[in-house]
């Protein structure tokens, strides 16, 4: 137990003192090795870079260049605008049309933050010209952003799989059904919110526009169907459904929607290699300590600890979900699955849970944290775009963060939400 106190006393204080998360944790790693009497520069410069030699994080840096070319060449505003000309008639419609956009944008780019600064940047001023409260549209544009890590393709779900050795395809297809549950309970959420507050009505589009609307998204619309057909179908892996997914972005953006210059095109690679860099560097700064971390065996030690509940699945799962949420309030999804996925992972499997089920249930509580302060990544994101004080979109987005917990715990009592579509989907 010694070792897990000085592991996670290190990491925090690291964090507490403003550290970057990757150096915290290469510091806890160096910090256990000395403990451990197994101080090795070589060793630590080896698993630095065996973070980095792995195919199936490719995927990564290909999915966030997805993401920014959709933002920049125009594919999410036509998505956003889609939706728009057929549910924005309705009481409060656009707070229906930031749901299904953020369930549409999910299919496409796997990334929360890439999703939440789309919708809030073009969705937000709107709300407000048609006087909206600014909390709950706050609120819900964050929590749309979060159904992104879950419906593939997903980024967070490829970061697990390699980090646990966990079949990246079967969490890809684990998420669909579950992510499309997010979206309803949003939409419930939002039809109470919608009528006791009276929201306006927005303008009823005739169908000419509607058809013009769903031609000129097209193409937009094409992506996802491209990507899980082609993964259902094996014609490619999930790393390669990211490459596929960034040339279709950029043929797309460039050729047919006519949006993306060089000038445009220099800003996204610049951007996309910026967050590529810190994902990257993260994932090697975690190999370091989960190496540590495998030889000091603290996932034995976590299992005496939960020992008691092991026996029970419900049971366990029920503390676990409890304890992820815990750490999701204070680190964000990435660094959360790079420090905890390969310690909890194999207590999972030695309870008897299914490890695609687990894999989801890590992600989407994981995803909790990005809407939940003080970290909040996500909210932060909200409210920086629409020039809101953090405190209103946190207000805001409590109703919608209730209904995922009630969601959550249907999952944790009926594991056949996620397994049986699995099945299907197989």
């Amino acid at each position: 137990m010694t070792v897990t106190l000085i592991f996670l006393g290190v990491l925090l204080a690291g964090m507490l003192c403003g550290m970057p998360i990757a150096f915290a944790l290469i510091a806890s790693g160096v910090v256990m090795m000395y403990h451990l009497d197994f101080f090795n520069t070589q060793l630590l410069a080896q698993n630095l870079l065996a973070g980095f030699d792995s195919f199936a994080l490719l995927a990564v840096p290909f999915f966030i260049l997805a993401g920014e070319l959709m933002n920049a060449g125009g594919l999410s505003r036509r998505i956003i605008n889609m939706a728009s000309t057929f549910v924005g008639h309705v009481r409060g419609g656009l707070g229906f049309v930031a749901v299904i956009a953020s369930i549409l944008l999910a299919s496409m780019s796997g990334s929360a933050i890439a999703d939440t600064a789309a919708l809030a940047t073009i969705l937000l001023p709107m709300m407000r010209s048609l006087k909206y409260p600014e909390g709950p549209s706050a609120g819900l544009i964050a929590s749309g952003g979060i159904i992104a890590p879950i419906i593939p393709p997903s980024m967070p779900f490829v970061i697990y799989g390699v980090t646990t050795n966990t079949s990246i395809s079967k969490l890809f297809l684990a998420g669909v059904f579950p992510g499309l549950m997010m979206g309803l309970f949003l939409f419930v959420a939002w039809w109470f919110i919608a009528r006791n507050n009276d929201l306006p009505r927005g303008e009823k589009q005739p169908w000419s526009v509607r058809w013009k609307s769903l031609y000129d998204s097209f193409f937009a619309l094409l992506m996802p169907v491209i990507i899980l057909g082609g993964i259902k179908g094996g014609i490619f892996t999930p790393t390669e459904a990211a490459v596929v997914a960034a040339v279709y972005a950029f043929l797309v953006s460039t050729f047919i929607y006519r949006e993306l210059n060089l000038k445009k095109i220099h800003e996204v690679l610049v951007a996309a290699s910026k967050t590529t860099a810190m994902v990257m560097f993260l994932c090697g700064a975690a190999t370091v300590t989960a190496y540590m971390i495998t030889l000091a065996d603290l996932p034995g030690q976590l299992a005496n600890v939960f020992g008691p509940v092991m026996e029970n699945k419900i049971l366990f799962m029920a503390v676990m979900m409890v304890f992820l949420l815990a750490v999701g309030t204070s680190m964000d999804l990435t660094p959360t699955i790079l420090i905890f996925g390969p310690v909890c992972a194999p207590l999972a499997i030695k309870a008897g849970i299914d490890p695609v089920y687990f894999g989801f249930m890590f992600i989407y509580v994981g995803c909790l944290g990005l809407i939940t302060p003080p970290v909040g990544t996500v909210q932060n994101v909200v409210a920086g775009v629409g020039k809101l004080r953090m405190e209103t979109v946190i207000r805001g987005t409590s109703p919608f963060l209730i209904a995922y917990l009630i969601l959550l715990s249907l999952f944790v009592l009926f594991p056949q939400l996620v397994t049986v579509p699995l099945k299907w989907l197989l």
